[in-house]
């Protein structure tokens, strides 16, 4: 007879789990302490941070706090009750889609307690036995769960390889002309590790040929793209080509939530279908009077953006000058890739806190190939200049220190206090 928790001593000793008998609370967990911003303390040790994805600067906001600070005060953080399809709907809740959609130049929008339960939860509420979905191979958790919950059947292409998706597209359309199903195109704006963006204008010409619709998951572009903040869609030119329309609350607008955008019978159709919704309490009211707000901002203060630009430009074009691997990214999202172990990525990171006082995420296998260590950097509108220069010295010692083989053994007395 087996115990279904006989799995986990050696599913912990693989993947993140590795890591949890080692520098729980340092690699793992760790506590970032403070006012939200680009200088936080990190074990009692301030820090400039490139680890938060509050791009536009939003956080900790005075305008922002003072609005969250005051609708928690005039209504809790219980109200309203139940979901939004029994007892917890308001006049706020449903004022926040129409400016939403208004914004995102769709006919509706859908407000969603959380992101990651609603991308899964829309994944499924679309598709059935009968229907294909096509997904980039990329695409991120929440969508695999998704997909897991789905019984429709799934085909994946290469990231952003368009004749893979033109070959799995004629697979699709073969089988549905069977089923009687349709197709749904899974993709994102903008891959949030990587930082490339999902060739949108080439998917939705293939959507067309195909007669299949697109979902797109814009978390990391929201707000960030495109010449007024709509998005990905927006920088492409396709912003009507996509048929469902996902943004979170988690990076540009700082706070907690999301919605999903797109014609009236589609979002009406998601409103009485999407199980996360129907059977989880609504947003708390503080949060949805907190989103308008942040919203009026992303819309009306185009000047974040800018400087939020400015600082991304000027890290990635100074990392480049110096010679520093950091791939395809083509919007805020930074990543780094070094060549080492993995006793030498912890080494990196240890050196980069506590000696440089930089907090920057690091990863590596199985997130990234063997042998390669990524450090992901987020910049965003409340950076400085002197902050990238700053940064761009260090990383130039580190990677002087890589070579020279400083990371390839961890001294005693720095892994015995992690």
């Amino acid at each position: 007879m087996f115990d279904v928790f006989d799995k986990i001593d050696k599913n912990m000793a693989t993947d993140l789990g590795q890591y949890s008998s080692v520098g729980h609370g340092y690699f793992a967990y760790p506590k970032l302490e403070g006012p939200i911003g680009p200088r936080m303390k990190f074990r009692g040790k301030e820090m400039l941070v490139w680890s938060l994805n509050s791009y536009l600067g939003l956080a900790n906001h005075p305008e922002i706090r003072e609005v969250d600070a005051q609708a928690t005060a005039d209504w809790g953080l219980a109200y309203p009750m139940g979901s939004r399809v029994l007892t917890g709907n308001s006049d706020h809740h449903e004022e926040f889609e129409r400016q939403a959609a208004e914004f995102m130049q769709k006919e509706d929008a859908f407000l969603l307690n959380f992101g990651y339960q609603g991308c899964l939860s829309i994944v499924h509420a679309l598709t059935d036995r009968r229907d294909v979905i096509v997904y980039d191979q990329l695409s991120h958790a929440c969508i695999m769960d998704g997909m897991n919950m789905s019984l429709a059947k799934r085909f994946v292409f290469a990231h952003n390889d368009m004749e893979q998706l033109e070959k799995r597209l004629q697979q699709a359309k073969r089988i549905t002309e069977k089923t009687g199903g349709g197709i749904l195109i899974i993709t994102e704006g903008v891959f949030g590790m990587k930082g490339d963006l999902g060739a949108l204008d080439q998917v939705a010409a293939l959507k067309e040929k195909y007669n299949a619709r697109l979902f797109v998951d814009d978390a990391h572009g929201f707000g960030v793209m495109g010449e007024t903040g709509i998005g990905t869609g927006e920088h492409f030119g396709v912003q009507d080509k996509i048929d469902v329309l996902f943004n979170t609350f988690a990076k540009s607008m700082a706070g907690f939530g999301a919605f999903v955008a797109g014609d009236k019978k589609v979002i009406g159709y998601l409103r009485y279908n999407m199980r996360s919704q129907i059977y989880a309490k609504s947003l708390c009211m503080p949060m949805v009077i907190g989103a308008k707000k942040r919203l009026e901002m992303l819309r009306t203060m185009p000047e974040l953006r800018s400087k939020l630009w400015t600082i991304v430009h000027k890290l990635q074009n100074g990392l480049r000058e110096r010679g520093f691997d950091i791939g395809v990214t083509n919007s805020p999202v930074t990543p780094v890739y070094l060549h080492g172990s993995d006793i030498e990525a912890m080494g990196l990171i240890i050196d980069l806190r506590q000696n440089h006082g930089i907090f920057a995420s690091g990863v590596v296998y199985p997130v990234v190939e063997k042998g390669v260590i990524m450090l992901r950097l987020i910049p965003t509108a409340m950076h400085s200049e002197e902050d990238v220069d700053y940064t761009l010295r260090v990383f130039e010692t580190l990677r002087s220190n890589m070579e020279a083989g400083v990371y390839k053994t961890l001294p005693q007395s720095i892994a015995s206090s992690l």
